[in-house]
């Protein structure tokens, strides 16, 4: 048997009184948010100056709406669609777990959507400051995959494998790290890159689809590694329907960045 590293046994309740429960998951959702909530008012203050601080105050609620809404249909509709057509009633037990990131961002983005049409802001410039705190709540969502030891990776004979408890016993490749990474800081440093170095918020549309195409291309690399929803396998020619979600962000990323440039 190759070489693996042991899995860290962590509860992924961080506390429990009664009935009550603080899950690690919660918590990733809960951190993600807020760190984005702040670091958005706090880039709000920079130039170009096109979206107002207190902007974001109004917004946090609709963004955790779209999330939570966005990302539990987007796993209903994407990945069981049958199971929850006879089982209606689960839909919205989001605490059994079944979240969908490509949900989540349709979700989010329909509430920017509809929160900038009723605030008459750019949609474009609102949407660039949104695009740049993602990444930390991803990093932390898979973290907390990693936790709980679930959307494990594919069998492999690498050294830093992991037997997962929940994988059978061979080891794996523990793949919530790889997108954990690529998703949080790889993807957050790129942006930040745009905005601090490249006066990327200047040339609203940028930011925003770095952001998508990056995160597209992300999970297609991260996907090769991961093993897919048992009650969907293997798709066309070995591909996962996380890769599939992807291509389409690519594409509209790669637009919206070429878009920027010939606007601006």
């Amino acid at each position: 048997m190759p070489l693996t590293i042991p899995y860290p046994e962590i509860d992924p309740i961080l506390f429990q009184i009664g009935p009550f429960a603080l899950r690690w998951y919660s918590l990733a959702y809960i951190g993600g948010l807020i760190a984005a909530w702040r670091l958005c008012m706090a880039l709000a203050k920079r130039p170009p100056q096109l979206i107002k601080p207190v902007h974001f105050d109004d917004f946090l609620v609709w963004a955790t709406l779209g999330v939570i809404l966005g990302g539990r249909l987007g796993y209903v509709i994407f990945y069981q669609p049958e199971y929850y057509l006879n089982h209606p009633g689960e839909i919205l037990m989001v605490w059994q777990g079944g979240m969908s990131f490509h949900g989540g961002f349709l979700g989010v983005a329909l509430a920017a959507w509809l929160f900038v049409r009723r605030r008459g802001l750019s949609p474009l410039a609102f949407g660039d400051l949104l695009a740049i705190p993602a990444p930390i709540g991803l990093g932390l969502g898979r973290l907390a995959n990693f936790i709980n030891g679930e959307l494990f990776g594919r069998i492999s004979d690498a050294p830093w494998a992991i037997v997962f408890p929940n994988g059978g016993s061979v080891p794996r490749h523990p793949s919530q790290l790889y997108e954990a990474t690529l998703e949080g800081p790889v993807l957050l440093t790129l942006l930040c890159a745009l905005v601090f170095f490249c006066r990327a918020l200047e040339r609203p549309g940028t930011v925003m689809g770095a952001f998508i195409a990056g995160y597209g291309l992300a999970r297609i690399i991260s996907e090769q590694f991961r093993q897919p929803d048992t009650q969907l396998g293997f798709l066309t020619a070995g591909t996962t329907m996380g890769q599939w979600l992807s291509l389409p962000m690519i594409g509209f990323g790669l637009w919206l960045i070429w878009r920027a440039r010939k606007v601006n």
